[in-house]
């Protein structure tokens, strides 16, 4: 039987940050560094994934993260254990959570989302031993941390090509769930994508929310309403890579009959988007799942990865999905992405990482 802990930090007092901060100095001379160690190396694997903005269930980046240690629970015998994040949690909140999995014994543990970045990069130090996994950022680097990380824009590039062969209108949207550099490289390349496939064809583009403010990744109803905006300015195919907020887009987009376009996971199969499905013209998909399967599988076969690893369309750690009957059926759409996506791993189309 799979068994799962889930930990939330919600409300930590000073007391408990404390604690976690004494701990944190302890463990750099290697007396907690060394149990962890000691634990991870028993009987069976713990592994562990610190959710990003929205938590599991977003039918997108989380999700994609959770399926990867299911896999490992599955095929490789490890248990494994989720901690949620709090709504407008703070650097310290996110210390004390990888603080809190790393004593526990997992190893690894794996911040899923660049927000973890300067977290992870104070609990590594703490605890050497232990492998950290660090989805979408390489900000941070050390000898025990493995920045998994991924081409967005070429996935996204074969996003706009399809959604500029599919638009009946010439107008298509994209929205962005907070203008932050990593999603603006979905941006670039989704423009670059639609212009190069149709030069007249106009993108629409919305942020939802600006940073600090996270929201734009886990409140639907703004993606919603930003989608409703640019149904309204003629967009007929809308492109959302917001996370949680997303979900909002693609209802949106279903209930007026136009096309939504999915992004991380291949959402025309995500059981909690089961009544839009038929309006998901394809999706962006970002190998998270193989990635947190890897570094897992990595340190228990004792060969930990560490540094940059980096999954591009050439080993299908990014790609377009093709799960929706009514995608393959449009064979004008499918060559042109194909093409394009040869052209990208040939060398011959360079796709921007900034509009």
């Amino acid at each position: 039987m799979r068994r799962i802990t889930r930990i939330t930090t919600v409300g930590l007092t000073a007391a408990a940050l404390a604690l976690s901060a004494t701990a944190c100095g302890k463990s750099s001379t290697g007396s907690s560094s060394s149990s962890s160690s000691s634990a991870a190396s028993g009987s069976a694997v713990k592994a562990a994934i610190a959710y990003d903005i929205g938590g599991r269930g977003d039918q997108s980046f989380n999700d994609a993260a959770y399926a990867g240690l299911k896999k490992a629970e599955d095929e490789l015998g490890v248990k494994g254990a989720e901690a949620e994040p709090s709504q407008g949690e703070s650097d310290a909140d996110k210390v004390a959570r990888l603080t809190s999995l790393a004593r526990a014994g997992n190893n690894p543990v794996i911040g899923v989302g660049f927000s973890y970045a300067p977290a992870i990069a104070k609990v590594a130090k703490a605890f050497p031993k232990t492998t950290f996994g660090l989805i979408d950022d390489t900000s941070v680097t050390a000898p025990n941390i493995a920045n998994l990380v991924f081409n967005e824009e070429q996935g996204s590039y074969l996003a706009g090509v399809a959604a500029a062969k599919a638009s009946k209108t010439g107008t298509v949207g994209f929205i962005g769930g907070v203008e932050v550099p990593l999603i603006k490289k979905f941006e670039a390349g989704f423009t670059q994508g639609v212009k190069d496939t149709n030069p007249k064809a106009k993108v629409l583009t919305q942020y939802l929310t600006q940073p600090p403010n996270f929201d734009g990744f886990s409140k639907p109803d703004l993606g919603k309403a930003a989608a409703e905006g640019q149904l309204d300015k003629g967009a007929d195919v809308i492109y959302a890579a917001a996370g949680l907020a997303g979900s909002g887009a693609i209802e949106a987009a279903s209930a007026a009959g136009k096309w939504a376009i999915g992004v991380d996971s291949d959402q025309y199969k995500q059981a909690g988007l089961a009544s839009y499905k038929n309006q998901i013209l394809t999706s962006v998909t970002k190998d998270v799942q193989g990635s947190v399967y890897n570094v897992i599988k990595s340190v228990k076969d004792g060969k930990p990865q560490t540094g940059e690893i980096r999954y591009g369309l050439a080993t299908n750690g990014v790609g377009l999905a093709d799960s929706n009957p009514a995608y393959v059926k449009m064979t004008d759409v499918t060559a042109a992405v194909e093409k394009a996506k040869q052209a990208i791993v040939d060398g011959k189309i360079t796709v921007k990482t900034a509009p």
